[in-house]
C-alpha cells in the first residue's frame, strides 16, 4: 500500500507555506463561483420553466373564456425578456465568456506559475495531516492509483 499522496498531489520543490495556502484560497475562491455559476444555471432552468408553464395559462385561461387577461398576459408577460435585453440564456453566456472564463484562466494561470499546475495542493496537505496513515479507509490514493 502506498501510503503517500500522488505526485500531482505533493507540493513541487520550492513552493513555501505561504503559497500553497494562498492557491489554496485561489481554489476555494473558485470553487464559489463554480457554485454561484450552478445558481445562474438553476435560475435560467427554473426561469424557462416559468415562462413554458406561463404559455399553458395562458392557453387555460383563453379556453376557459378569459381571452382578454390571456391576450394581456401573452402580450405583456409570455416570452419577455428577464433583463432588459436579455433572456436567461444570454446572461448565462455573459457570465460564462466574461466573468467565469477570466476567473477560471487566473486561477489556472497562478497554479501553473505558481504550482506547477498541481490542484488543490492546500487540501492534499490537509488530508496528509488530518487523517490516520496505516489505517483503513485513511489511505492517501485508491488503491489503483501509484
Amino acid at each position: 500500500m502506498n501510503d503517500r499522496p500522488d505526485e500531482r498531489h505533493q507540493r513541487p520543490e520550492g513552493v513555501d507555506d505561504a503559497t500553497v495556502e494562498a492557491l489554496g484560497k485561489l481554489s476555494e475562491a473558485l470553487e464559489t463561483v463554480e457554485h454561484a455559476r450552478g445558481f445562474l444555471y438553476g435560475f435560467h432552468r427554473l426561469t424557462g420553466t416559468a415562462d413554458l408553464a406561463l404559455g399553458e395559462a395562458v392557453d387555460l385561461l383563453r379556453e376557459a373564456g378569459h381571452g382578454a387577461v390571456a391576450d394581456r398576459i401573452a402580450t405583456d408577460l409570455v416570452g419577455r425578456n428577464v433583463i432588459e435585453g436579455r433572456w436567461t440564456f444570454q446572461i448565462v453566456e455573459d457570465y460564462d465568456q466574461g466573468y467565469y472564463e477570466a476567473f477560471k484562466g487566473h486561477e489556472r494561470s497562478a497554479r501553473d506559475e505558481l504550482g506547477a499546475g498541481r490542484r488543490h495542493l492546500f487540501e492534499a496537505e490537509m488530508k496528509e495531516d488530518r487523517r490516520t496513515h496505516g489505517r483503513r479507509h485513511h489511505e492517501a490514493t485508491p488503491p489503483d492509483v501509484t
